[in-house]
């Protein structure tokens, strides 16, 4: 079996103090003094994530934006140079292969961050598709991603001199010391957030120098653990939880994501189908009436414990102490209904409602169309 891989940031991590688990492939920080204490710390200052395991591909060349758009579910031509944008690679069947952001540099020129886990199938599916002249690289390993989210992430990049005053999903190059790095206004957190993407050799000069410039305001390295509570609290969906091959984005809620009016992109004609005839499934967010805590895959059921669903993610919310989880149930199912959730021997009572669970702050009024 393969070793995982590790972050170029990985010796700052263990002088940390951080635990780490398997995310996708590599080595990663789940915690450092613990999850709550960092998720609260995203809430109400700033915590810096090494996000280094998530994918990415540079997708250069005459015709490259039009050729992922005719890839891709989003529409690129909605956003101009200097954006990014969520978007999905579809199978024929509507099914997810992965979630990814996509960043327009210019027509010819786009990096995509997919998933750790899908980010060799990504390249592999564009590359085989790709018209002579575009070229798709994999810069899996050769690029860092830091993440710095919380209500003083603005604060902090700006101690260091790097870009903050752009809108939300708009991005800057900017230089800090002779490296190159983008900033972009993203995150997956649900607060005001900054993402660097860094080549690996200055990887462990910015790290260093945000955690420095953020400790005015107490800010901390934060792991994938709290990442995961943060981004549940928000209804975030997580491609192997609420997207997949078998979860179509309809089901997952995110058609948002879905350019329906273009001409085409892989998946279309399964996912106009499913959007006429409405989905079967749909993703739900779940609250515990009680003190119970879902994790994923556990059974959802109605009255008689007949079968609604199951979990996909779950978790307790430092925000709101209590049991959350993201399921995806029967469609008929309606937010303000009461269901079980089968946790060992008992069924647990949670009600439905619509996500996030708590308030988005990513946006504030300059962001407004």
């Amino acid at each position: 079996m393969a070793h995982p891989l590790q972050s170029v940031l990985h010796e700052r991590h263990v002088a940390a103090g951080a635990k780490f688990s398997e995310f996708g492939g590599w080595l990663m920080p789940l915690q450092y003094a613990g999850v709550v204490s960092e998720h609260r710390a995203v809430r109400e200052r700033v915590g810096v994530f090494d996000v280094s395991h998530l994918g990415k591909a540079l997708v250069e060349g005459p015709g490259a934006l039009d050729f992922l758009n005719r890839c891709l579910s989003n529409d690129l031509a909605r956003i101009g140079d200097g954006q990014a944008q969520y978007t999905l690679l579809c199978d024929e069947s509507g099914g997810v292969v992965d979630d990814m952001i996509a960043y327009r540099f210019s027509p010819q020129r786009v990096l995509l961050i997919p998933n750790a886990a899908n980010n060799e199938t990504v390249v592999g599916l564009l590359r085989d598709a790709a018209p002579a002249g575009v070229e798709v690289a994999n810069r899996h390993e050769d690029l860092a991603v830091i993440a710095v989210q919380g209500p003083y992430s603005d604060e902090t990049l700006a101690a260091l001199a790097l870009p903050v005053d752009h809108p939300y999903m708009g991005f800057a190059v900017a230089r800090f010391g002779g490296a190159e790095l983008t900033v972009c206004r993203t995150g997956y957190t649900g607060e005001r957030g900054y993402e660097l993407v860094v080549p690996n050799q200055a990887a462990g000069e910015v790290w260093d120098a945000v955690l420095a410039a953020g400790r005015e305001y107490d800010a901390v390295p934060a792991g994938l653990g709290a990442r995961d509570t943060l981004r549940t609290e928000q209804g975030y969906a997580l491609h192997g939880h609420e997207l997949s091959p078998q979860i179509s984005p309809v089901q997952a809620g995110v058609s948002w994501a879905v350019g329906w009016k273009k001409d085409a992109f892989w998946g279309a004609d399964a996912l106009r189908a499913e959007r006429s005839a409405g989905p079967k499934r749909r993703s739900r967010g779940l609250r515990a009436v009680g003190r119970a805590i879902p994790r994923p895959g556990m059974a959802v059921v109605g009255a008689n414990e007949t079968p609604l669903g199951e979990v996909t993610s779950g978790t307790f919310s430092p925000t709101l102490n209590t049991g959350i989880a993201l399921a995806l149930l029967d469609a008929a199912v309606e937010p303000g209904a009461r269901v079980g959730v089968r946790i060992r021997s008992r069924v647990e009572e949670f009600e439905v409602v619509e996500p996030p669970f708590v308030p988005s702050r990513v946006k504030d009024a300059s962001d407004q169309p």
